[in-house]
This record gives structure tokens, sequence and C-alpha cells, in this order.
């Protein structure tokens, strides 16, 4: 599960942008400031809220939980920040621990997706916001993060519905942000830099779920 970090990825960049809104003006002026740029921008500024759709999901067939406040924060992917990576976890616990970890103010992480043993899938953030879920700040900007079930010394607990589940949901994923699908873009947690965590661990079978990504990614394509 994603490490303790809300304080080092709190509202620092939102300070920036407020900045960069208040000088809006004078760069419209001399043109340094593009129009695509102001449109990631409009509603970052006092009383405008980017329109949302209450338990609204990402993937089709996914159930809404919302993750507390305190585990995400706002943002308006992929146009502030682009989404080039997906980044797999095991949860060290079963699906309703994980659930009941990510709506606790708190825990301060989550990840966007859940997927169970039975391979149905648990969609707690939206992918236009950015999770606290990979204890690098610029990871969880560029990522989409998907938990799974169980512990990483238990290879039973990845079963063969999980497998496809998940990789049904990375090629989606990966489809609709053009992500490659290879290990340098579909990484473990345990490979993102300064992180202490392990999983998926060594149990995990990179090579049988590449595989299934790489036949759902053809499917949707």
């Amino acid at each position: 599960m994603g490490a303790t970090e809300a304080s080092r990825d709190g509202d620092r960049r939102l300070g920036r942008r407020a900045l960069m809104i208040g000088g809006a003006a004078a760069a419209i002026g001399t043109g340094v400031l593009a129009r695509d740029e102001l449109a990631r921008l409009w509603w970052r500024t006092p009383g405008v809220e980017k329109p949302r759709k209450e338990g609204e999901v990402d993937y089709a067939g996914a159930r809404w939980v919302a993750a507390s406040e305190a585990n995400w924060r706002r943002a308006d992917r992929p146009d502030d920040y682009g989404i080039d990576m997906v980044i797999i976890h095991v949860t060290q616990g079963s699906l309703a621990s994980a659930v009941k970890a990510f709506r606790d103010p708190g825990h301060q992480a989550a990840a966007h997706y859940i997927v169970g043993r039975d391979g149905r899938v648990t969609q707690m953030i939206r992918e236009l916001d950015v999770a606290y879920h990979a204890g690098n700040r610029d990871y969880n900007e560029r990522s989409v993060g998907i938990e799974h079930e169980g512990f990483v010394d238990r290879p039973e607990d990845f079963t063969t519905a999980m497998y496809a589940s998940s990789a049904r949901l990375t090629a989606r994923i990966c489809a609709r942000y053009d992500i490659p699908v290879d290990r340098e873009h579909i990484i473990g947690h345990v490979e993102v830099p300064g992180t202490d965590h392990t999983d998926p661990g060594e149990h995990w079978d990179w090579e049988r779920y590449m595989k299934l990504v790489r036949r759902a990614r053809t499917a949707v394509a």
C-alpha cells in the first residue's frame, strides 16, 4: 500500500499555480501564458470548481467507494500532469481493510483502484486526480495506482480472476493515455525511487501479467 506522504504531496503545487493565476493578466498581454495553460488553471481560482459527477467511475463495471480527501489531491489529469505509468501494489490485507484504510483521513495514502481476489474492481479516486500511493511525488502525479487484495508472501492470493481483471483494467488505462505496454511503464511499487515497499513481491507473475495486458490491449485497440 502507499506510503504516508500527504505532508510532502500537499498544496505546494497549488500555491505555485495561484501565483501563476495572479500574473495571468500580464502574461496574456505579452503572449507568455498559452491558452491551454489557462484552460488548466481556470478552476483553481477562488470560487471555481471543475465539474464532477458524484459516484462516476473511469472503468466500466467498477464500483465506486470514495477515498478520504486527505489521501489524494484534486487535479485535471492528463491536462495538468501527463499520465504515462501504471503502478502495481498489493494491499497486505483484505479488500475490506484496504477500503477502510483509504477512507481513513489519518492513513494519508490511497490508490485509484483495488482489484479483489475474485476479480471485482473498486475505484476510490478518479484518474483525473493525484492519489498518494507511490511514496514519490513525481510518480504520483504521472501514474495510476492499482492495489491487489492479498499478501506478497502468499502466491495463492494472486488468482486467475485477479490477474485477468487487473490486466483488462491496466490495458484500458494504457489505451486511454497511450501508455506503452512494457515494464518501463507498468511497474511495481518496489520499483519506485525512494520507496521502502516491496510489493507486489517475488510471487507476482510479471510474465503472465504482461502477456494478459498485451492481449487485452490488443482487444481494445
